[in-house]
């Protein structure tokens, strides 16, 4: 139980971390160029994922074999790249803000596929 908590508890971190540094990208503000800025995300994250990968383990469903497992992985790797593209690689601000968007509904859809364990969850 501990692991599922650390996992949700960083998922939230996650997402609002996200949504703070996409605020600040629409504000241009300075406060993205700060190195806690630049670090912590993935100390969060680094954390999430060891935690999924241990929650996988200890329930014994994996990606692959299991398709509500193989949804979340394809779910966090169009998180990161849409994620990349809104805080970094985006070369318009129309980009950066439509992968922003992109990216937080992924999120959410990651989620949705987490508590109903369908990868269609709707």
């Amino acid at each position: 139980m501990l692991v599922k908590t650390l996992h949700i508890t960083c998922a939230i971190l996650t997402i609002s971390g996200f949504t703070l540094r996409g605020f600040w990208m629409l504000r241009a503000s300075p406060l993205l160029n700060n190195a806690w800025v630049k670090v912590l995300p993935h100390v969060i994250d680094t954390i999430l994922l060891g935690a999924g990968i241990l929650l996988a383990i200890n329930i014994h469903q994996y990606p692959g074999t299991h398709a509500w497992l193989t949804a979340k992985v394809l779910g966090l790797v169009a998180y990161i790249v849409l994620g990349t593209l809104a805080l970094k690689r985006g070369g318009t601000k129309t980009v950066r803000v439509t992968a922003w968007i992109a990216a937080t509904l992924v999120f959410f859809y990651i989620v949705s596929v987490a508590i109903t364990r369908s990868p269609v969850p709707l």
